[in-house]
């Protein structure tokens, strides 16, 4: 495993930790409101940190489903070329992802900037939502650093080396 692919993989395992917390957090805020609605408490601002939380999981677990290989391919057409046919056909599929997930990383911290300049915050908890969308520019990026190593391992395979 060269150092890339370690560093890729290290962060991907990281992020994926904080995505289960949030998984866990989201998993106890409602179910203690579903319970403290019972004594009419609820908690204020849950639907916002579900949602706030929702997008931490999912975004924070990209990078550790690309390491597992765990996107959905369809690859009965590409089984059939020769060893070094699938090698291009994975090259160009992980340079094309590689592209995506640059421009998604790139534009999160953009709209992220823009989002903390003007301030935004959420209705109830006055939560500001750039550190959200940085997170997804932080988690696409170490997508990026993963795709990179793959694309580095698909190269050898189509040049033999």
């Amino acid at each position: 495993m060269n150092r890339l692919e370690s560093t890729g993989t290290s962060l991907a395992r990281l992020l994926f930790g904080v995505a289960g917390a949030a998984i866990v957090a989201m998993m106890l805020l409602t179910c203690a409101d579903v319970l403290l609605r019972l004594f009419r408490l609820p908690i204020p601002g849950t639907y916002e940190l579900v949602s706030f939380f929702s997008a931490v999981s999912v975004s924070f677990a990209m990078a550790h489903t690309c390491v597992e290989k765990g996107h959905i391919a369809v690859s009965v057409l590409v089984q059939l070329l020769p060893a070094r046919g699938q090698a291009l056909v994975d090259t160009l599929t992980t340079a094309l992802s590689l592209l995506l997930f640059a421009l998604i990383a790139w534009r999160s911290v953009l709209y992220g900037e823009n989002l903390r300049q003007a301030g935004e915050v959420s209705m109830t908890l006055q939560l500001p939502f750039y550190p959200f969308v940085y997170g997804v520019g932080l988690s696409s990026a170490a997508v990026c650093l993963v795709l990179l190593a793959d694309f580095q391992k698909n190269l050898q395979g189509v040049f033999g080396r």
